[in-house]
């Protein structure tokens, strides 16, 4: 792209109105839709125009139809996405940033993962995309399991979150979610020891979702690291469904601990993990 001045040069008066007015209208990113509905022209002459900014250097295509603006004092447009939060909801809504991304918001792991877990009630075709450098992983979800939520504000915009203990039963539902079951186990005990520690809480969310290996895993993990947590350990018992389940799909399991129906490594079984 080349160098771009430092004052809004290669637009004209009108051009420059449009789009300071265009950025005080959005937040954070831009669509051609809340472009059009701002300068008051229809859909294809906003989106010819924001096209015509981002030739220029003065906005940045993260996908189709979607910008954000470019920082006046950027050498170049061709940048980094700063908050893929942000992108997130103006892509994938309804949805929520889950798994490790809403752990480490919450402080449950020391992990740094480079790839933003979003739960979308949509369908899209790609589901790991990468967007000017940022990585998203999305996993679809049925719009009635949209609970357990917390907003948080990005700027000026409301972003939705997996409160502590939804964060945690969705990565014991699919565990890759949270980087495979070893990791989880650690935000498990992370989540132990927090405030965030509300096994009511989890033990009710675990029943609105009735994923039955769900209880099979959260009943194991818990009496192998908070044995003492009898009456949750008991509710996981009355909730186990017939069949065995593994304790990590995506995880060799040669020894099934048969009072919680659950294929484990030989090493979970014998002794500490």
């Amino acid at each position: 792209m080349g160098n771009v001045s430092h004052h809004l040069s290669g637009l004209g008066k009108l051009d420059r109105e449009r789009l300071s007015a265009v950025m005080r209208g959005t937040k954070g990113t831009i669509t051609n839709e809340q472009a059009a509905r701002v300068m008051g022209l229809d859909q294809a002459d906003a989106s010819k125009l924001l096209a015509r900014w981002c030739k220029k250097g003065w906005l940045s295509r993260v996908a189709r139809g979607l910008y954000v603006p470019v920082p006046l004092e950027a050498e170049r447009s061709d940048l980094p996405l700063e908050d893929s939060w942000l992108v997130a909801v103006s892509l994938y809504s309804p949805c929520y940033i889950g798994g490790w991304s809403a752990a480490e918001h919450w402080d449950l792991t020391e992990q740094i993962f480079r790839t933003t877990v979003v739960m979308t009630t949509t369908r899209p075709r790609n589901r790991k995309p990468t967007l000017k450098g940022a990585a998203f992983w999305l996993s679809t979800i049925a719009p009635e399991k949209m609970f357990g939520l917390k907003t948080v504000w990005r700027g000026s915009v409301k972003v939705s979150v997996s409160d502590p203990s939804r964060t945690m039963l969705d990565m014991l539902s699919d565990p890759q979610l949270g980087g495979g079951i070893r990791s989880v186990q650690d935000m498990f005990r992370n989540y132990l020891g927090s405030d965030a520690k509300n096994l009511g809480q989890l033990m009710e969310y675990a029943e609105r979702l009735g994923n039955g290996a769900v209880f099979k895993r959260l009943g194991f993990l818990l009496e192998t690291n908070a044995p003492q947590e009898a009456e949750a350990i008991e509710r996981c018992q009355r909730h186990l469904t017939m069949g065995n389940a593994r304790i990590d799909p995506k995880m060799p399991a040669e020894a099934l601990v048969v009072r919680w129906r659950l294929w484990v490594p030989h090493d979970w079984k014998t002794g500490v993990k």
